[in-house]
């Protein structure tokens, strides 16, 4: 893989599927240092020897995501040391652990790790999920779960609480089930609501789920990075999107006031049957759909307002899915470009709106 140009100042981490040969992986690791240089961390910062630094603090940065050997503390004394021809073994499967009767004896597997490739990982190891137990008990603050969709969907029902409360100490990792061999997706806001870092999707797969993962990021630059709200950060909150039982609902209204340069359609006239649906994403509560009139025959969009009631705004997202666009709220007018069902941009093609909202 080589990437030309990190468009972006906030970390870059880079996840691994690796099944290389411990010789193989000694030359990732080379070819790691060699295209990134200085930005690649190779070694935990002064200031975060226990904790996780925030994206602020890694700037520039690039990390590696992959599985590790020893702890932080042993790959800093390392450092500088030559490891080629140094690999140890890796346990993996689930071992009975002593004074925890919850886990199942598996069989065990080793695979063979080199050092050089291990001491690349330092913030982002990849650990296997167990239970939300295990985790409170034995995983180490710079040790990261990936968790597949459907065990994350049945954890999220049975456990929400408990599941809230591992995404504030951990980066917890979705990814899509085995069976998607048509490289389909799953809508990622049932588990941004409850406080998943990372939520991989098939980005070569257009639809909804993509339309939601781009506008989210949409108002930040793209930079990939949302600070979670409060409720999902608070050591005592007891947040359940499932159910909302205090709140404070306000009135969100959108005025759609023209649409620019509409595309055209393959009608004789090329003027199209102009319609704007709105749809909400966000907790179950907020979840709704409005749409305005029809305009017939017009490439143009008359004044209408909608107005959408929503319990938890500043968690909530909007999106446009006549044309497949996304948008985060402001009180403001706004322009808001158009885009394909394919993701691609319509410009100069965009809607003129206002938006504001009264509590």
């Amino acid at each position: 893989m080589v990437l030309s140009k990190i468009q972006d100042d906030f970390r870059v981490v880079l996840s691994l599927e690796n099944h290389c040969s411990p010789a193989q992986q000694e030359i990732m690791a080379d070819n790691l240092q060699m295209t990134f240089g200085e930005s690649l961390l190779s070694d935990m910062l002064a200031d975060f020897p226990d904790t996780l630094p925030s994206p602020e603090a890694l700037k520039f940065k690039v990390l590696v995501k992959n599985k590790k050997i020893g702890t932080l503390k042993e790959t800093h004394e390392r450092k500088g040391s030559d490891k080629r021809g140094d690999n140890q073994d890796k346990e993996t499967g689930v071992k009975k652990l002593p004074g925890v009767m919850l886990f199942k004896k598996k069989k065990v597997r080793w695979s063979k790790i080199a050092l050089a490739l291990s001491d690349l990982v330092i913030y982002t190891k990849a650990e296997k999920f167990k239970s939300f137990q295990h985790s409170r008990l034995y995983q180490q603050f710079n040790e990261n779960n990936s968790i597949g969709e459907t065990q994350a969907r049945k954890l999220s029902k049975l456990r929400v609480h408990e599941f809230i409360f591992h995404t504030r100490r951990f980066i917890t990792r979705i990814y899509p089930k085995a069976t998607r061999a048509d490289s389909s997706n799953f809508n990622p806001q049932e588990f941004w609501n409850i406080g998943c870092q990372m939520v991989a999707l098939n980005f070569q797969t257009p639809g909804l789920p993509m339309d939601l993962q781009n506008g989210k990021f949409l108002d930040n630059g793209g930079s990939g990075y949302i600070l979670k709200p409060h409720f999902l950060r608070e050591s005592e909150s007891y947040f359940n999107p499932s159910n909302i039982k205090e709140s404070m609902p306000i009135t969100l209204t959108i005025r759609l006031i023209s649409g620019i340069q509409l595309p055209l359609t393959h009608s004789s006239s090329n003027k199209g049957d102009t319609l704007v649906i709105i749809e909400v994403f966000g907790v179950p509560n907020d979840q709704m759909k409005q749409q305005t009139r029809v305009i017939k025959k017009n490439g143009e969009l008359l004044i209408y307002c909608i107005e959408l009631p929503l319990a938890f705004f500043f968690y909530t997202y909007l999106l446009f899915i006549r044309q497949g666009f996304s948008i985060m709220s402001k009180i403001s007018y706004r322009r808001v470009p158009l885009f394909s069902r394919m993701g691609e941009s319509l410009e100069p093609a965009s809607l003129f709106v206002y938006v504001w909202y009264v509590r």
